[in-house]
C-alpha cells in the first residue's frame, strides 16, 4: 500500500490512478452515501476538481482506500471559489449556506481538504487506521509544502477522534444534516506533529 499526491503536472503519469480515485469516490458518495453529486462515465466530479486542487491517494494498485482534494482558498475558477464559500455564498443547490460561524477565508495561508473518504478491507488486510494514518500525514505535507497554514473541511461528527492521532482541529461551524450529522472544522497545519518535519507522533506504515 502506498500514498500519492497528484497534481495536474503529474497526470501523465497518474492519469489512470486519478481517474480510479474519481471512480471510487462515485461509488463512496454516490452509491454508498446517496449523495446528489455531478456523475459521468462513473466518475463523480465537479468544478473544484480543477488545476489550482491536489488529490492525496491512498492506493494498493488500482484499489483505491483513501482520498482527500486539497485547494487553495484563493483558488478562482470562472466564478467559482471552493466548496465551502461558494455554499456560504448560496451558489450552491442543495448546500445549506450556514456551515461557517464566520466569513469565509479566502488566504494564501488556508486551503481546503474536501471529499474526504478513508476505507479498510479486512479480507485484503488493509487496517482503516493505517489507511487514516497515511492519508492524513500526505494531506499535511502536500498542503505545508504549498504553503498553507490551517485547513478547514466538512467532517462527520466523529471528527473529535482526529485529535487522538496528534493534529490540533477545532470546530467552526454548527453540526449539519447532510446525509448525516456533519460540521465545518479547522486544522491547524503548523502545529501538527504529523507533518513529516516534524517526526510522526505514533508509528504508521510508511510509503
Amino acid at each position: 500500500m502506498e500514498v500519492r499526491t497528484i497534481t495536474f503536472q503529474t497526470l501523465g503519469r497518474d492519469g489512470a490512478l486519478f481517474g480510479e480515485l474519481l471512480r471510487t469516490r462515485k461509488r463512496t458518495f454516490i452509491d454508498e452515501m446517496g449523495w446528489a453529486l455531478p456523475t459521468a462515465l462513473g466518475m463523480e466530479f465537479d468544478q473544484y476538481d480543477n488545476p489550482f486542487s491536489s488529490w492525496v491517494v491512498v492506493h494498493c494498485g488500482d484499489d483505491i482506500y483513501g482520498g482527500v482534494r486539497l485547494t487553495p482558498t484563493t483558488a478562482d475558477v470562472m466564478g467559482s471559489s471552493y466548496m465551502i464559500r461558494d455554499a456560504q455564498r448560496g451558489v450552491l443547490p442543495g448546500m445549506p449556506s450556514d456551515l461557517l460561524e464566520d466569513v469565509a477565508p479566502v488566504s494564501a495561508g488556508v486551503w481546503e481538504a474536501s471529499r474526504v473518504f478513508i476505507k479498510g478491507d479486512r479480507a485484503a488486510g488493509i487496517d482503516r487506521r493505517v489507511v487514516r494514518d497515511m492519508l492524513l500525514r500526505e494531506m499535511l505535507k502536500t498542503s505545508y509544502d504549498g504553503g498553507a497554514e490551517r485547513l478547514v473541511c466538512i467532517l462527520p461528527s466523529w471528527w473529535p477522534r482526529l485529535t487522538r492521532s496528534g493534529l490540533t482541529v477545532r470546530a467552526i461551524g454548527p453540526k449539519i444534516d447532510i446525509g448525516g450529522m456533519h460540521q465545518a472544522v479547522e486544522i491547524d497545519v503548523l502545529a501538527s506533529p504529523l507533518r513529516s518535519d516534524r517526526g510522526p507522533s505514533f508509528s504508521i506504515a510508511q510509503r
